[in-house]
């Protein structure tokens, strides 16, 4: 019989390679951002996460090299999950910083900002793992702490600070107003914490909605209560 002019499909194609390399790569980061977030840069092995992802040890050095490597991976993917489910909301804000800002519509971006935050780090799936390794991180710097503080905390609380120097029209310094910024987000990642046991004795209550409402209070009082103090 002749052969067919119609060459036969190939079982597995390039974009079948590639997309499957990346599921294995993500796959590898989830596993190690778990076991890091949970145990610490010291006490995690590769080839403990190998096995935990269900992959071989050559892999994991395939895609990341070694332990140090994939930690930074890790911080990495952080930076890259805040970009892209905060960054509208702060492109927004520098945006508007351009130029001098009335207190009242720089306390309305800053209630915008921390409402993102808030749903972002307390209603998104999967957000206690990278949390928690950031918090290692704040609490025992390691080899990730230079990539989270450039790209990520100290952006973050300068974007923040200059929001709240404009909601008070000058009534704090700029290091006050570092330091109102700097309390105002460890206290979401603080409760970030505390979720699990928060979830649990309160039901089902939308604690993501009465977080926000009380950073709105909290962000509402900024500048009024320091001028009340100041005549005091």
């Amino acid at each position: 019989m002749p052969r067919s002019a119609t060459p036969a499909t190939p079982l597995r194609t390039a974009s079948d390679g590639y997309r499957k390399g990346e599921e294995t790569r993500a796959r590898i980061l989830a596993v190690a951002l778990a076991a890091f977030g949970n145990s610490g840069f010291a006490s995690v092995t590769t080839r403990q996460i190998a096995r935990e992802a269900g992959v071989n040890l050559p892999a994991l050095t395939y895609y990341f090299g070694n332990k140090r490597g994939l930690y930074l991976a890790c911080a990495h993917a952080i930076v890259a999950r805040y970009r892209e489910g905060m960054g509208a909301v702060a492109l927004t804000s520098y945006a508007a910083l351009q130029e001098p800002l009335a207190p009242d519509a720089a306390r309305a971006l800053l209630k915008r900002l921390f409402a993102a935050l808030a749903r972002f780090l307390l209603a998104t799936p999967g957000a206690q793992n990278p949390s928690l390794f950031v918090q290692r991180e704040i609490a025992s710097p390691g080899p990730a702490f230079e990539i989270l503080y450039a790209e990520l905390w100290r952006p973050g609380i300068e974007l923040a600070t200059d929001l709240i120097v404009q909601t008070t029209g000058g009534q704090l310094t700029e290091t006050e107003a570092q330091v109102r910024a700097v309390l105002m987000i460890s206290s979401l990642t603080g409760f970030l914490s505390g979720l699990p046991v928060i979830a649990r004795t309160a039901g089902k209550a939308d604690y993501v909605a009465l977080v926000i409402a009380a950073l709105a209070r909290q962000i509402d009082s900024l500048g009024r209560d320091d001028q009340h103090c100041a005549d005091i």
